[in-house]
């Protein structure tokens, strides 16, 4: 019920559509009442009282009641798909705003495929319960209401006959709707289940042709829609044999009915016309119990989906993304104080850690895989926070800093460059909005990717693809450089930012990444020795333990960690051989 008044609220935003709907369902439903006074009087006042001359006027009053009836109704479908498309914007929009507050943490956790399923599938649901499953059991009460009066006005003992079967279809339905949710839950999570493993699969389409792992790829995809339609078919045998059982109880109440009328008729208490009008007012008092059905469909999958959705909407922000200290400049004076950090209950990803850099110091972080490098850059751009410790900025602790203001200040260039499904100029602007078009061919020339930019005959209107898929790996990260160019931050972070880059180009790139480096703070994760020589200084990490620091040749003369990576095969070119 909580659950269902949260729904409800929503509709509090559209006020004026909402009460229009809701006047013309009172209008619709009074108006049932015509059909069957009209045949009320058609049998005791016309037929038994000899009165053609009453024929034509009832029937103009029964015709002109259906048509203002249909009219009504089809403004009120108008108004009701007008108020969903709303409303399910309102809450998409809300649900993706809140996405983008959401810690990068959440997003470990929580696939892609199940978040698209949540905002394409789980938002409609939700909303439909508005207008599908609260409008229609709103007029259906209303219906139910206004046709009992109608009734009891004319004949209260027919009306208990006629409500006998209420209360054995009220158990069932009841139990039922207990039943079908988890039921309905059950298949929500399979679907999810489903959008995820199609989401990744589509993403890795590439890797999965490179192995020829379309068979194994296939029959995992086979196996979560068999378990969608196994779930799905666990709600439909249930509602196959209560639905069945319902209406078989409520149309035994006709028989029971007319039996009772006839024999109150014959007995002379009640005139022919009251049974045949209560046969079709029945219609209308029984119309909204064929509704339970859909409705209780509705009502559940609409609950269910609401739910999920509601618990993004309630997961706690990311904390300090406007708020904060927002200091006047950024002078780059970084430092970590005993700074520990676990992405799980597993061992640390980074210990204990202490490192200094000053303003413009390039400090290059080197180890092996799992050794903690990135760890410091998600820490430094706060998409994680410490567990221990903390990290300073010009001497005022991170962790009171805006986060929109620190990463204002911050140029990062991935790894894995991504690239959005949009022109080249859009992704570009990214870092900064309000770029020239001669500055962003600037960036690019000075990241060397004018060039193939120039080669595509739409240049900067050029469409990426699917993250970036119409580039190359290299070209792809000399993009992503230019962006960082065209930013010119104080604080810079480079993830190993020339890795996709062929030597002839690593050259003229470099270049153009000392410029950049130049009177900044920057950390570099780097493999290769040609990115660190320049390094101020190079810590050299281990298992999330800062074991050595110092200049290049500082650490090949300790011939410690560090010189066993480069024997490793760190460096494109080994450290001499004595």
């Amino acid at each position: 019920m909580s659950v269902l008044l949260r729904i409800l609220r929503h509709t509090f935003r559209f006020p004026l559509l909402s009460s229009l709907s809701l006047l013309m369902a009172v209008l619709c439903t009074a108006l049932v009442l015509v059909l069957p006074g009209v045949t009320m009087r058609f049998i005791d006042v016309i037929i038994a009282k000899n009165r053609p001359d009453l024929i034509l006027s009832t029937a103009l009053t029964g015709i002109g009641a259906i048509l203002a009836r249909q009219l009504l109704f089809t403004g009120r479908t108008v108004i009701n798909n007008l108020l969903e498309l709303k409303l399910t914007h309102l809450v998409r929009v809300e649900l993706y705003d809140k996405l983008q507050r959401l810690p990068v943490k959440w997003f470990d956790s929580n696939s892609s495929g199940e978040i698209m399923s949540r905002v394409s599938d789980d938002v409609p649901s939700m909303d439909r319960v508005l207008i599908e499953g609260v409008d229609q059991a709103l007029a259906a009460i209303l219906q139910f209401l206004i046709v009992i009066g109608y009734m009891l006005w004319h004949s209260w003992q027919l009306t208990l006959v006629t409500l006998i079967p209420l209360p054995f279809i009220g158990l069932i339905t009841t139990w039922w709707a207990r039943r079908s949710e988890p039921m309905w839950r059950a298949s929500s999570e399979a679907s999810s289940a489903l959008n995820a493993i199609l989401h990744d699969n589509l993403a890795g389409i590439r890797q999965i042709k490179a192995y020829t792992v379309e068979p194994k790829a296939l029959d995992t995809f086979d196996k979560a829609s068999r378990k969608v339609g196994e779930k799905h078919m666990h709600v439909m045998r249930g509602q196959a044999m209560v639905w069945p059982a319902v209406s078989f109880i409520a149309e035994s109440g006709i028989i029971l009915m007319v039996a009772f009328g006839a024999w109150w008729a014959l007995a002379g208490k009640i005139s022919p016309g009251v049974v045949i009008s209560f046969l079709v007012a029945w219609g209308f008092l029984f119309d909204p119990i064929s509704r339970i059905n859909p409705l209780s469909q509705t009502f559940t999958r609409g609950v269910v989906a609401a739910k999920r959705v509601f618990t993004i909407i309630d997961t706690p922000e990311e904390s300090h993304i406007t708020e904060g200290i927002r200091p006047a400049a950024m002078r780059g004076h970084v430092r970590f104080e005993d700074v520990s950090f676990h992405y799980s209950d597993d061992s640390p990803a980074i210990r204990k850690l202490n490192i200094e850099a000053l303003p413009g110091e390039t400090i290059a972080l080197v180890g092996a895989t799992g050794a903690g490098k990135s760890t410091v850059l998600n820490l430094l751009t706060r998409f994680y926070e410490p567990d221990g410790g903390r990290i300073l900025l010009d001497g005022v602790p991170l962790a009171e800093i805006s986060k929109e203001w620190l990463r204002d200040q911050l140029g990062y260039v991935t790894q894995e460059s991504f690239l959005f499904n949009t022109t080249l100029r859009e992704n570009l602007l990214l870092a900064r909005h309000d770029a020239t078009d001669e500055e962003l061919w600037a960036a690019l020339e000075a990241a060397n990717a004018a060039s193939f930019v120039r080669a595509h005959p739409e240049g900067l209107d050029t469409i990426a693809g699917e993250r970036g898929s119409r580039f190359s790996g290299g070209e792809k990260q000399r993009l992503s450089i230019a962006r960082a160019l065209l930013k010119n931050p104080p604080l810079l972070l480079l993830d190993e930012a020339t890795s996709a880059l062929d030597n002839r180009t690593e050259r003229l790139v470099q270049q153009a990444l000392e410029n950049l480096r130049a009177e900044r703070t920057c950390f570099v994760i780097a493999h290769r020795l040609s990115t660190v020589r320049q390094a101020n200084r190079i810590c050299v990490l281990d298992r999330g333990t800062l074991v050595e620091q110092g200049t290049h040749d500082e650490l090949l003369a300790l011939n410690g960690a560090y010189a066993k990576l480069c024997d490793a095969g760190f460096a494109i070119d080994p450290r001499p051989q004595a």
